[in-house]
């Protein structure tokens, strides 16, 4: 939709549609998630979610998926652009449990819906696969830099490491969701961070 032409109470609309389109999904996911459990939800009429979303669902769950994205790297901020000592790692992993937990969200928007797109829209898919890819690579960079400093041993694999801690972001997020509780997920983490402390120069910490 053209965003030039929606006035500010509109745009206002068409985000909490979105945001309430999210929460459903995380709920019930893609399948689980109707346009009629959308109005339901926001008190908005066919016509309304029609006008903002004009391609239906389809457009209202890629909208959702950039949405969450957003939300997950501003989350990560500033920490994910740096990632160059071990301080800034640890203020990344806080922020990070924080964005999942300590807002009540335990499962991972773009991992719920990566395990769901193959089945529901290819566009969508390939959009998140680039979304983790992003993500993957921005970790690996800050794995690279360690190494550069000289705090991580240069035979470790940056890209190997990245992908062990999205795994693992995502695994203790499954665990941590019955219990309620951080803790798997902060596990999780701590052992994906673990290469990390090899040659780790301690005044660097």
């Amino acid at each position: 939709m053209d965003g030039t032409k929606i006035t500010e109470r509109g745009r206002l609309t068409r985000q909490r549609i979105i945001e309430a389109t999210g929460e459903q999904i995380l709920a019930s996911g893609i399948g689980g998630t109707t346009l009629d459990t959308v109005r339901a939800a926001t008190l908005t009429s066919k016509s309304q979610l029609f006008h903002y979303f004009p391609h239906g669902k389809a457009e209202l769950v890629r909208e959702v998926a950039e949405w969450e994205g957003r939300q997950l790297w501003e989350a990560q901020e500033p920490e994910i652009d740096d990632l160059g000592s071990w301080a800034s790692w640890e203020r990344w992993r806080s922020r990070l449990v924080d964005y999942y937990i300590g807002r009540g969200r335990w499962a991972c928007p773009i991992g719920s819906l990566a395990t769901q797109a193959a089945l529901t829209d290819p566009d969508l898919e390939r959009a998140i696969a680039a979304s983790m890819q992003a993500w993957r690579e921005a970790l690996a960079a800050g794995v690279r830099r360690m190494q550069e400093a000289g705090t991580v041993d240069k035979t470790a694999d940056p890209d190997r490491i990245a992908t062990v801690i999205l795994a693992a972001i995502q695994g203790g997020l499954i665990l941590s969701q019955p219990e309620r509780s951080a803790w798997p997920l902060e596990a999780a983490l701590d052992s994906a961070l673990a290469p990390l402390h090899m040659a780790i120069n301690h005044e660097d910490r």
